[in-house]
């Protein structure tokens, strides 16, 4: 929990810059999306950082100040744009390296937060373009025909969580 109570200011910037992405290409009489390009590209740089660790210093590492807020954002931003926090956070979590246990239990508590706080925000903007809407009948009606899948894996999760070692677990991530 400690890891994210200074990250989430951070992913709230960063959720503004995406909710401006969103009105900005959702105004845009274009089919074509450029936000996920900017994911594809923003997973790149986290990759490349983590890779590079060793010689980036320790400045840039996203434990540091710079670093914290740099993932923020990223991880903020692309969750609005894209539901595509999930390589940015990975990134993040890894680089504090927690137990396992602590960054399923981290991660998990992090989506919840951020994904539910995102809804109103989609809503929002679902009644400002109804051209191109975020929130539909149908996305709710998905969303919940696939809950009995996310409650089954919830449990097959808790029970391959303790099989697996903390190395494979990290070299996994």
């Amino acid at each position: 929990w400690n890891k994210l109570v200074g990250l989430l200011p951070w992913v709230y910037a960063g959720v503004a810059l995406g909710t401006v992405a969103l009105v900005l290409t959702g105004a845009s009489k274009s089919l074509k999306d450029p936000t996920d390009l900017v994911v594809g590209i923003l997973v790149i740089v986290m990759v490349a950082a983590h890779l590079l660790r060793s010689r980036l210093g320790e400045k840039l590492q996203p434990t540091s100040p710079a670093g914290v807020a740099g993932t923020g954002i990223a991880a903020g931003f692309s969750t609005t744009v894209s539901n595509a926090a999930g390589p940015v956070m990975q990134m993040y979590m890894a680089a504090h390296k927690l137990s396992k246990e602590a960054f399923m239990g981290t991660i998990a508590w992090y989506f919840f937060i951020v994904n539910l706080s995102k809804f109103p925000i989609y809503w929002i903007l679902t009644t400002m373009m109804p051209q191109k809407p975020i929130v539909t009948a149908e996305s709710l009606l998905f969303n919940l025909q696939i809950a009995p899948a996310i409650i089954v894996g919830v449990f097959i999760g808790k029970w391959v969580l303790p099989r697996i070692s903390q190395k494979s677990f990290e070299l996994t991530v």
